[in-house]
């Protein structure tokens, strides 16, 4: 590895002997190959330093094209990976200075890395988003009586402004107690479940409010009740929008227990 390239990480996994995806390319169009050490495998590509250095990854960090495409290519090989052998997935734009250092990143972390392996092993990642209209969650306020209050335009004005913001506020209460017991739900059929925030309306596309952005770690054996149950919960009313299975992103960092 020269001074001039860095070793772009994506996933670890077990080193089962098996070959290397073929053909598999990664970021910047850079195949994809594997490190071998301590009985676990990382897979990487060779990216310039010049592109994936400190200083032009802050300035491409901003650039949305270049960040979606590269999400892309990160989670192309992830998925890849993920769906031949239990893989632990890395933060994007992850580069170390050359395969020296991810072999010994293999080596100091050995058991950590295992112990992620062995929480999500036979388990899969199901990503579950919940929407409710405003309009539909509030009741309406009552009608406030005349006698002894203000009147006039003014006062009609506040009234109605005050009763607006106890709508939205009631609005809320609602929306937050179903998002409560959807999660609630659906953590009870998954191994571990994480509430992610909720995504700003520009970004998810939609005018409803975002009252659930949830992820579940769920046995490959409960898949079909896994789905069945956000049936019900659709049935019993708001709109469930329901994704994966994916590798799981949510539940492997290394420092976390992957508890509900």
């Amino acid at each position: 590895m020269t001074g001039d390239a860095g070793t772009y990480l994506y996933v670890v996994a077990r080193d089962s002997g098996a070959p290397s995806p073929e053909g598999l390319t990664g970021v910047a169009g850079t195949p994809v190959r594997a490190i071998t050490r301590s009985g676990l495998v990382a897979y990487v590509s060779t990216v310039p330093l010049a592109d994936f250095g400190e200083e032009p990854l802050q300035r491409s960090m901003e650039d949305l094209d270049w960040l979606d495409a590269t999400a892309r290519a990160h989670h192309h090989v992830v998925e890849a990976v993920a769906v031949t052998v239990p893989a632990v997935p890395v933060r994007l734009v992850t580069v170390y200075s050359g395969d020296e250092q991810v072999a010994g990143l293999l080596q100091d972390r050995h058991d950590d890395f295992c112990h992620a392996l062995d929480r999500i092993t036979g388990r899969q990642e199901w990503g579950v988003k919940v929407y409710a209209d405003p309009a539909e969650q509030a009741e309406p306020a009552a009608a406030q009586e005349g006698g002894g209050a203000a009147s006039g335009p003014g006062a009609a004005y506040l009234r109605k402004r005050q009763a607006g913001l106890r709508n939205r506020e009631e609005a809320w209460r609602r929306a937050s107690v179903r998002a409560e017991r959807v999660h609630d739900r659906l953590a009870s059929v998954a191994v571990a479940g994480r509430r992610h925030r909720a995504q700003d309306p520009q970004l998810s596309g939609r005018k409803e409010w975002m009252i659930l952005n949830g992820a579940y770690l769920v046995d490959e054996e409960r898949h079909a009740e896994f789905v069945r149950t956000v049936e019900e919960l659709r049935g019993e009313g708001g709109e469930l929008e329901l994704t994966g299975p994916w590798a799981p992103y949510s539940f492997a960092a290394l420092d976390e227990g992957g508890e509900a």
